[in-house]
This record gives C-alpha cells, sequence and structure tokens, in this order.
C-alpha cells in the first residue's frame, strides 16, 4: 500500500460511483490484543459484502483522511484513513493504521463480492 494521493483516490471514488458495489468496512482499536491490558476497552465494527449503490463519493481531510460515500438512505463513513492501494482486481483498498502500524480502520470497494 502506498501513503494516500487523494487526487487518485478521489478518480477511483468516482469511478465506483451510481454502480452497484460492495463494501467491507472494518475498525478495531486493538480487538486482538485487549487481553494484554484488563483495563483496557476495546471496540470495533465490521462489515462484509454490504451490496450498495452511491451517488456520491468524497475524500477529505490533510492526512488521515476521511472518505463518506452517499447511499439512498444515508452515509458510509471512515476516518483516520492514511494508505490505499488499487489491486490487480481493479478494488479500491484503503486502511488507517496508527502510530505504531497496526490497522485501526479498512474501507474497500469492489465491483465483485470479497472473498
Amino acid at each position: 500500500m502506498e501513503i494516500i494521493d487523494s487526487k487518485q483516490v478521489q478518480e477511483a471514488i468516482n469511478q465506483f460511483a451510481h454502480k452497484d458495489v460492495y463494501i467491507h468496512l472494518e475498525t478495531t482499536n486493538g480487538a486482538y490484543a485487549s487481553h494484554f491490558d484488563e483495563t483496557f476497552f476495546s471496540a470495533g465494527a465490521y462489515i462484509r459484502n454490504a451490496l450498495v449503490r452511491y451517488e456520491l463519493g468524497k475524500i477529505a481531510g490533510s492526512g488521515p483522511y476521511r472518505v463518506g460515500l452517499k447511499i439512498n438512505l444515508g452515509w458510509i463513513y471512515a476516518e483516520g484513513l492514511t494508505h490505499y492501494e488499487i489491486d490487480e482486481q481493479g478494488r479500491l483498498l484503503l486502511a488507517g493504521h496508527d502510530y505504531s502500524g497496526k490497522l485501526a480502520v479498512a474501507l474497500e470497494i469492489s465491483t465483485m463480492p470479497f472473498a
């Protein structure tokens, strides 16, 4: 993955607009490592292969970035994004890594379901 180039990411977001796409959205603040500190409150969210069609998508901020996707009845939103990749299958993969390099948030968009 590369550091986000907001212009390239915006172009990729625009290419998926008005199409049926599959969304993967995941957040974590350390759910997998919470056993190291019993006082640490762990939270996260996960959705995979949500089929949506968004009319508008926007990347904002100066890093870390946030991305919002306007769907028919609301929004899909991710913030804290730092890296991106357009993979060999044409999927837009966005990730936010914390200061120690651990994944904190992921937003992925594809025309095909994620495996």
